[in-house]
């Protein structure tokens, strides 16, 4: 290890917060969520890096009952609960015309050229870098302190008709709850690769 590496790595602490004692909760503890804990997340979330800085990623954060009950009706039985019970649930979704916000979001040229007339290539890069938007929104979340619950067990076109109706070039993707997580609801821990097995360094 590197001086360099050694300086400026996280706390052992930081890093089991973000990666090494952090779980998927099926449960939550009675706590709220505040609008500002959200912010919050989502200021943190927008700084991780996506190609041309396209941030393509759409949420839609569902905290009110009646808000929950539309999501969890959408969603599978085994997920129906877990959704009413969170604090928030967060939908995230794509944008397919992106492109469209490049010429401030991404100024140093002119970027927005390159995607016009190629939806098909701006859906996968837009559903590339969302879902590392979803991703950066998790330890966003854990870094301040929260608890996950990330699922895919939800009807997209569903979601995607009702909580984007207004914004026709939006996909939902999946959802991820989000609150104090209920210790009695996590699995034990799934087995995690060795670098060699799926590793390769040439």
């Amino acid at each position: 290890m590197t001086k360099q590496f050694h300086d400026n790595i996280l706390s052992h602490t930081a890093l089991d917060q973000l990666f090494n004692e952090a779980r998927t909760y099926n449960g939550w503890l009675d706590k709220p969520v505040s609008e500002q804990q959200i912010r919050a997340i989502y200021d943190l979330a927008k700084m991780g890096a996506t190609s041309a800085n396209m941030q393509p990623g759409r949420f839609v954060w569902v905290t009110s009952q009646d808000q929950k009950e539309k999501l969890a009706k959408l969603a599978s039985d085994g997920n129906k609960d877990k959704i009413r019970a969170a604090p928030v649930t967060v939908i995230i979704g794509y944008d397919i015309d992106f492109h469209e916000e490049l010429p401030w979001l991404f100024p140093h040229t002119d970027a927005k050229s390159w995607f016009e007339g190629d939806e098909e290539g701006r859906k996968e890069g837009a559903f590339r870098n969302s879902a590392l938007q979803g991703a950066y929104l998790m330890l966003a979340a854990r870094a301040t302190g929260l608890d996950c619950g990330p699922m895919s067990g939800v009807d997209l076109d569903g979601l995607t008709k009702e909580f984007f109706a207004d914004q026709p070039k939006v996909k939902a993707d999946w959802v991820c709850s989000i609150g104090y997580g209920d210790k009695s609801t996590i699995f034990e821990r799934s087995p995690r690769p060795d670098f060699g097995k799926f590793n390769t360094i040439v």
